[in-house]
C-alpha cells in the first residue's frame, strides 16, 4: 500500500497519527503535573522570554546563538540516526 502525500507527511494515516498524539499529550501532561507545572506556566514563561529577548537587543542574539547550538548538538544527530534508521523501512 503507497501512501499519499499527507499520510507521509504526517508519518501515518491522520486518524492513527491524532490517537498517537493524544496519548503522549496525556503522558507529557501526567509528567509535567507531577512537576508542578501548568499551561499558564509554560506560557508565562514563554512570555518572559520573548520579554527578555525583547529587552536584551543584539545581546540576545549571541544568546540565542549559544542556546540553539546547545540544542542542535543532540537533536540533529539523533534526527539523523532515526532517518538512517527509518531508511531501510521504506518510510
Amino acid at each position: 500500500m503507497t501512501m499519499n502525500g499527507l499520510q507521509r507527511f504526517m508519518g501515518g494515516s491522520p486518524a492513527q497519527v491524532l490517537l498517537r498524539l493524544i496519548v503522549i499529550s496525556l503522558i507529557v501532561g501526567v509528567v509535567l503535573s507531577a512537576l508542578g507545572l501548568s499551561p499558564y506556566d509554560i506560557v508565562e514563561k514563554a512570555r518572559q522570554l520573548v520579554w527578555r529577548v525583547w529587552n536584551m537587543g543584539f545581546g540576545a542574539i549571541e544568546w540565542f546563538w549559544q542556546y540553539f547550538l546547545l540544542g542542535a548538538v543532540i537533536v540533529i544527530p539523533v534526527w539523523v540516526i532515526i532517518r538512517l534508521l527509518n531508511l531501510g523501512k521504506g518510510g
